[in-house]
């Protein structure tokens, strides 16, 4: 892989949630200007179809189509193969090439390829394009059940399938248009986000930058966190009028904490919140959306204290004031946290415990449980049971220095209002990471944390931004991403701005003008 090509290329991406398979790339910006910035001008060095015949490494299956321009979507060929011992992967090469190399991740648990959707505004902007679906198929193996075919899977799963995925797809983009890759890069959410850490840590020459936005970079604290909320809410319903009332009345206490009154809490660990007291109780014997109950406000304390053990030891972060917040849906008004305490219907179960349930089941013992209930978790002597997980699937190493030394970027992202995935695993990673690199750590690794954003994206604060045109030029150009300009958009319509700051900076108003407009912020 070289690193000699200086150009420049803009676009903007949307991500989907962490429980959506693959992550979902909208690209917005580029569309307007595309001529600009693509240098789309490499072509083939050989026909679409003699692709099928490489004999590659571990590669057991591969298919190539030849698939004619239509609308936007460019000339492509399209390669479909299996690394062993099963996983899938696609490839997709335009006929007019940027000599980049463009990849993303998996939600969840993953087992599923991207469609259509995600690949072809790629591919109109020239990248190869290349995904996986790490080693399982979801459809037929939900959740983590896969590794009871094949414990192999769980390595692939961890780690393995986005490495070997990685050099597959490369080495056929080599061997089509008869030249190296000349920058690759790594864009992903949520399991992608921790993929895309895990890349840089294991496999540092793989990408050349890679965006990991609300990485889930500690599944094992995540599951922990996740069976800690459940045993807490089993016993006290919490309605959406609940949830509501206390979104209210955290805004109420914690908006103007930073200075300004915006809807927006900046930083929300400024903000002393106790919910027995700052939220209206229910008199004994009543109980309506009106008030909490005791129950009620002990268990949702409970949820922002994080997991804890006998002498209150915090294990794990818990989630953030703010991340109660009402957010407008298409169905009217939801919160936030609906997925993760109250199920869409009374017999499901809350989207976390669900992921949890599947890691502790499957993944966790050397053999799986699958009756396994939240309910057997002892927090005093179970967390050493995820200890052997841990070491494969977290992103939790911080030397990054191998990744560093071969000219790596890394951006991270995190919505302070996530609610999917506990914002703190993002600060916590970026600390040590930055400490454990050196004073000129933001060199080569930024973290920008989003007020009033949710899982990737979504909230009431401005979340659309630009992270991959800022990667690119910073690998490119040397230009360091000062800032990320966060738009909020409704209806197709900006509505707010702000300025997003490489953490720990924060985004002061200056006084003058919009507080709706990024132009009158500046970074503290």
């Amino acid at each position: 892989m070289t690193r000699k090509l200086r150009s420049n290329f803009v676009f903007a991406c949307a991500l989907a949630t962490l429980s959506s398979g693959a992550f979902a790339q909208a690209f917005s910006e580029a569309a307007n200007s595309r001529s600009a910035y693509t240098n789309a001008n490499l072509s083939p060095a050989q026909d679409c179809a003699a692709l099928a015949r490489l004999a590659l490494h571990e590669v057991l299956r591969l298919t190539a189509t030849p698939v004619a321009a239509d609308g936007n979507v460019p000339a492509h060929c399209f390669v479909e193969g299996t690394i062993d011992p099963e996983v899938n992967f696609h490839v997709a090469l335009p006929a007019a090439w940027n000599g980049r190399f463009y990849m993303i991740g998996n939600g969840g648990h993953a087992g599923t390829l991207p469609g259509a959707a995600q690949r072809n505004q790629p591919l109109d902007l020239g990248f190869v394009w290349a995904a996986t679906d790490t080693g399982h198929d979801a459809s037929k193996e939900p959740g983590a059940s896969f590794v009871m075919s094949n414990p192999q899977k769980a390595v692939d799963y961890a780690y393995r399938a986005v490495h070997v995925t990685a050099v597959t797809a490369k080495a056929i983009a080599n061997a089509f248009y008869g030249r190296p890759v000349s920058y690759s890069y790594w864009n992903s959410c949520s399991n992608g986000g921790r993929q895309g850490l895990l890349e840089a840590q294991r496999y540092p020459d793989d990408f050349d930058g890679i965006v990991a936005n609300a990485p889930w970079s500690d599944q094992t604290g995540f599951t922990m966190g996740a069976i800690w909320n459940q045993q807490a809410l089993a016993t006290a319903s919490v309605t959406p009028g609940k949830l509501a009332l206390l979104a209210e009345n955290v805004m109420a206490q914690c908006d103007a904490v930073d200075g300004l009154a915006d809807g927006l809490i900046d930083d929300p660990r400024a903000c002393t919140f106790d919910v027995a007291t700052d939220v209206p109780s229910c008199a004994a014997g009543t109980d309506n959306d009106s008030c909490l109950t005791p129950a009620q406000a002990d268990a949702i304390q409970k949820v922002y204290d994080g997991p804890r053990d006998g002498s209150g030891r915090q294990i794990f972060a818990g989630f953030e004031l703010g991340s109660e917040q009402v957010v407008p849906g298409a169905n009217g008004a939801v919160s936030s946290w609906m997925n993760l305490i109250v199920p869409a219907t009374p017999d499901a179960t809350p989207a976390d415990l669900n992921l949890a349930l599947g890691t502790m089941r499957y993944l966790v013992p050397l053999t799986p449980d699958p009756d396994w209930s939240y309910t057997e978790f002892d927090f005093d002597t179970d967390p050493v049971r995820l200890d052997r997980w841990s070491r494969l699937a977290d992103a939790q190493d911080v030397d990054l220095n191998a990744f560093r030394a071969g000219g790596g970027k890394l951006i991270m992202t995190y919505g302070w209002a996530d609610t999917v995935l506990q914002p703190m695993m993002g600060v916590d990673y970026y600390e040590a990471a930055a400490a454990a690199n050196g004073a000129d750590s933001s060199d080569f690794l930024r973290l920008f944390m989003f007020p009033g954003m949710t899982h990737c994206s979504g909230g009431l604060g401005p979340d659309q931004n630009d992270a991959v045109t800022a990667i690119i030029d910073w690998v490119e150009t040397g230009a360091a991403p000062d800032l990320l300009v966060a738009k909020r958009i409704v209806n197709g319509a900006v509505t707010r701005s702000r300025p997003v700051c490489p953490y720990p900076q924060v985004a002061r108003y200056t006084g003058n003008g919009s507080v709706d407009d990024a132009a009158n912020f500046r970074c503290e």
